[in-house]
Parts: structure tokens; sequence; C-alpha cells
């Protein structure tokens, strides 16, 4: 059974957040709030966590996740950013956005796109996250929490629990975070391509 954290949206709780990063560290599968939906998430590196986000979601192995970062430096280590793409994942960061980029070989290969070797990454802007991604101190692997048969993302975390406190190890409440996905911009050509419209606007990127 998930443990369950009610967690302050502005200013989080530093037990709980370090409670949150142990159960992570640990090989744990989490649902977090985010700035956009409720997210489901793992270590990076932990590919038995990874299985059970996809057995969740009944994901395919062609599904783009997203790598969940602190800020823009971390990105860099992790997806192949020129001028263009910096000047403006700065200006939408953070924010709600995934951004798709080229993968850098730190990237496990099973988290990229198989053909395009590309990676999901976003800065959220949301206070719980955040304070969980310094405490981590590393990115986080995520998907929008849409369960199967659903259109549209999980807003509640009493429900979440409700449905998945038997499947994950922690469900943090951080308050209704909305039905909206990110926005999704596609990187890797020669302008921006937005595949995907969600919360973030989309103004001055089509």
């Amino acid at each position: 059974m998930s443990q369950y954290f009610e967690i302050h949206p502005q200013n989080p709780q530093p037990r709980l957040i370090r409670q949150a990063a142990d159960i992570i560290r640990a090989g744990g599968v989490v649902v977090l709030p985010t700035d956009s939906s409720y997210a489901i998430a793992c270590h990076l590196d932990d590919k038995a966590a990874a299985e059970r986000i996809r057995r969740i979601r009944q994901l395919d192995k062609n599904h783009n996740f997203t790598l969940v970062c602190r800020d823009l430096s971390e990105i860099a280590s992790y997806a192949r950013v020129d001028n263009a793409a910096y000047r403006l994942l700065k200006a939408r960061t953070p924010g709600p956005y995934t951004f798709i980029l080229r993968a850098t070989a730190i990237v496990p290969r099973r988290l990229q796109h198989p053909k395009r070797k590309t990676i999901g990454v976003r800065v959220p802007d949301h206070a719980v996250i955040t304070e969980l991604l310094k405490e981590y101190g590393q990115p986080l692997m995520s998907s929008t929490l849409i369960l199967p048969g659903k259109e549209f993302p999980e807003t509640d975390a009493w429900e979440i629990r409700e449905q998945l406190e038997h499947q994950v190890d922690l469900i943090v409440d951080g308050g209704h975070c909305g039905v909206e996905p990110t926005t999704v911009v596609d990187l890797t050509g020669p302008l921006p391509q937005v595949l995907r419209r969600g919360k973030g606007s989309t103004e001055g990127l089509e």
C-alpha cells in the first residue's frame, strides 16, 4: 500500500520532501503535483520502476518519457541545446512546457525515442517538485498521469489514491493541479514545432 503525504503547495515541509526523496532513491514510483497536472515519476536509472510506470499507464515502447529537471544547466547534461534552443528554453522555463531535444549519451537508450534518439525535458514551476528535485539532486523520469481509458490527467490526489494505492509507493497531495498537460514543443528541427497544445501558451512558437 502506498504512502500518502499532504505537502503544502507553496511552503513544502522539508521533512516530507526528504522522505519523498528517500522513497525514490529506494526504487519507488511516486505521484507528484506539477504546474500543469499530476505526474508519475521515478529514478532516472531505475529500469524496474520505469517498467512499472509503463504498466500503470499501459504505454508502448515508443512513448517519450520526460526528464524533470531543476534548471537549464541540468537540461544541458541530458539534451543537446544549441543557442536558439537555449534562448527559447530560458524564456519559457520554469513553466508548463515539455521540450523534445536530442538526447546526450548520458541518457539511457531505453528512455529515448527508439528511432529519433530524443528525450523530453522540462523545468516545472511548482514548489513541491522544485524542492524535491533540489533534495534529490538529479532529474526524475516522469510521465503525465493519464490512466488507461481516460482522456485527461488525474487532478485529485484522494481519487488517485483510491485507484493506485496498491501500484505506487507514494502519492503526494499538493492540492488541485488542473487538467491541462504541458505544451509539448519539438526543438530538433530548424524551427520550433508545437506537438501538443496544453497549459503553456504557444504564442511566438507557431
